[in-house]
């Protein structure tokens, strides 16, 4: 059998990037981060995760570009899981063309993400009608659909989606299940589009606007459902049948 792909994930420690990472020696890739010197100092319990997994911690930041390149050099495969700024991954392409070594780029487009941390018992917002459908996606199975595309042929250069389809549903139906499992209705409070956009904009703080703008998107806009794949798109659910996903219906289960 063919030697899995090394494997440099930049922005590991980050929301999203700390479970692709993890994924990576699950899937038996030789896996690498790259962590900046100051977080190494600081030697949080997440690099202590990964030092448990296996994963090599390799000290540098995009700023210092001698130490990207000389990350980059030592893999077959780079992740990116940074925040989405343009010129941020502008720098990890310049060092891969650099070294001129690496199979695959697979840059930070891990989105959307409005996210449900704890669900409520008695009251909750419904965005809008209600009835705009949404996918779902926890964060372990994001990295483990992104390490398996690593060395898989039929996802080089495209768009690779995941939608579960037990987790594809609305607002609505989402409550409807949660009341089901704690056998209680709850108070709905109807938002609607023109109080989510008056909220936006006069949110003055960039992260809680940008938040509020990504919801509009999902759940007003229905921007995670509202087109068909193309030629150029794959759906990790069907392509990776070996990997149970969690289901919205299992995840909330935890907080009963």
């Amino acid at each position: 059998m063919a030697s899995k792909s090394k494997v440099l994930v930049i922005g590991a420690t980050g929301y999203i990037g700390r479970h692709i990472a993890l994924a990576g020696p699950a899937e038996g890739h030789p896996t690498f981060v790259l962590v900046r010197p100051s977080t190494l100092a600081s030697n949080p319990p997440v690099l202590h995760s990964f030092q448990a997994a296996g994963i090599t911690l390799l000290q540098g930041s995009l700023e210092d570009y001698e130490s990207l390149v000389a990350a980059v050099k030592q893999v077959d495969v780079v992740i990116s899981a940074i925040s989405p700024n343009p010129l941020d991954q502008l720098k990890i392409i310049e060092a891969i063309k650099e070294v001129g070594t690496i199979k695959r780029f697979i840059p930070s487009e891990f989105g959307n993400d409005p996210g449900l941390k704890t669900p409520p018992r008695d009251k909750v917002s419904i965005n809008g009608s209600g009835d705009v459908k949404f996918i779902s996606v926890l964060e372990e199975d994001v990295g483990a659909y992104t390490m398996k595309t690593v060395d898989d042929p039929r996802t080089l250069n495209k768009i690779l989606h995941i939608r579960p389809s037990a987790n594809i549903m609305s607002m609505n139906s989402l409550v409807e299940m949660w009341e089901r499992m704690i056998g209680k209705t709850l108070e709905k409070v109807t938002v609607t589009e023109e109080d989510m956009v008056k909220q936006i904009q006069e949110t003055p703080d960039f992260n809680s606007s940008l938040f509020q703008a990504v919801l509009h998107d999902v759940v007003i806009q229905g921007a995670q459902c509202n087109f068909d794949l193309g030629p150029n798109d794959v759906e990790a659910t069907t392509l990776y049948l070996d990997h149970k996903y969690t289901s919205a219906q299992e995840y909330l289960a935890r907080f009963l």
